[in-house]
């Protein structure tokens, strides 16, 4: 009964998932966003996938059997929360990007606490904890709002005369 449960709470984020997708693209710059979704899936699969192969996280209970790593997380949910912190951040200082930073990594990292204790979806082995999420999470924020500063700054560049 409590797996029904927890197969029933993946159920709701991924339509909770595919809803906010829908919604993110529409707000312009579009590209960049997509940009931004593309990049974030590719690097949370690498990181998580590394990370559950070390031993450091494991999903008991999952959606997709496929994979050893949090599809829905990986693929779907952290990518579109990170396109709304980098719309948030779009015109913000270096301080403010931080601050935004910790304001989406403390929620996130307290969700994923409450998860860990209190259900099967992911169990932090090998000295992994909240706190090394929280700190995974800001990083790869902060990864992710740099790679399309420099997007944004490249594809502002004048094109050489030749």
């Amino acid at each position: 009964m409590k797996h029904t449960l927890e197969k029933n709470i993946l159920r709701a984020l991924l339509i909770f998932g595919i809803i906010s997708f829908i919604n993110l693209i529409r707000k312009p710059p579009a590209k960049d966003w997509l940009l931004i979704f593309l990049f974030k899936g590719f690097l949370s699969s690498i990181l998580d996938n590394l990370v559950v192969k070390k031993g450091y996280i494991k999903y008991p209970i999952k959606l997709f059997k496929s994979f050893d790593f949090s599809f829905i997380f990986d693929y779907l949910l952290y990518p579109i929360t990170c396109v709304y912190y980098n719309q948030v951040t779009k015109k913000s200082n270096i301080l403010g990007i931080f601050v935004k930073t910790f304001c989406f990594s403390i929620p996130m990292a307290a969700t994923e606490h409450f998860l860990e204790k209190k259900t099967s979806l992911l169990k932090f082995k090998k000295g992994w904890n909240s706190l090394t999420s929280f700190w995974t999470l800001s990083i790869t924020f902060l990864i992710s709002r740099a790679f399309i500063a420099i997007v944004r700054k490249a594809n502002n560049s004048p094109v050489p005369k030749n």
